[in-house]
């Protein structure tokens, strides 16, 4: 089956790109989410105008993304976790935490967006890349600490 992109869609094209997919994939997925068109005669013909519309609306958001990405790369986010043997974190933080986080600081990005490999499970200061645009990635910086006081990390044996 052959699809025209109205979304860019991961691995597999941007918009306005003409893609051959499985049947199943196109019309339970790409279709029924609006993510694409079905290739037929009248659809191809207005593949051009959805290109020059793309290309307008791609070229204004990556101003908007390089923008905000200036003002992302400032914010620092502080996670506060219980902490057992060795700095190793009992549970972790995941991108849905950074995102969760982030809009709590008034900045509204998909947590799909957040581009962290595996969720974080040890102390300490990471730069988590956060792709804002095909083309833009910006990161912030996260830090991860105790939720006790240094002085109470002492070992009972030694008490």
């Amino acid at each position: 089956m052959e699809v025209i992109l109205k979304e860019d869609v991961n691995k597999l094209g941007h918009r306005g790109d003409v893609v051959k997919v499985a049947d199943g994939y196109g019309r339970n997925y790409l279709l029924p989410q609006k993510l694409a068109i079905e290739a037929t005669q009248a659809n191809k013909a207005v593949i051009d105008q959805m290109k020059a519309s793309a290309v307008r609306k791609s070229a204004k958001e990556k101003v908007e993304a390089e923008a905000f990405s200036t003002q992302l790369s400032e914010v620092e986010l502080v996670f506060e976790r219980k902490v057992g043997e060795n700095d190793h974190l009992f549970g972790s933080v995941t991108s849905g935490d950074i995102a969760h986080e982030l809009e709590a600081k008034g900045y509204t990005i998909d947590r799909r967006k957040i581009a962290l490999d595996e969720p974080l499970k040890s102390l300490g200061e990471y730069h988590v890349p956060v792709k804002l645009h095909r083309e833009i990635t910006s990161h912030v910086k996260v830090t991860v600490k105790s939720d006790q006081p240094e002085s109470e990390t002492v070992p009972a044996a030694a008490v």
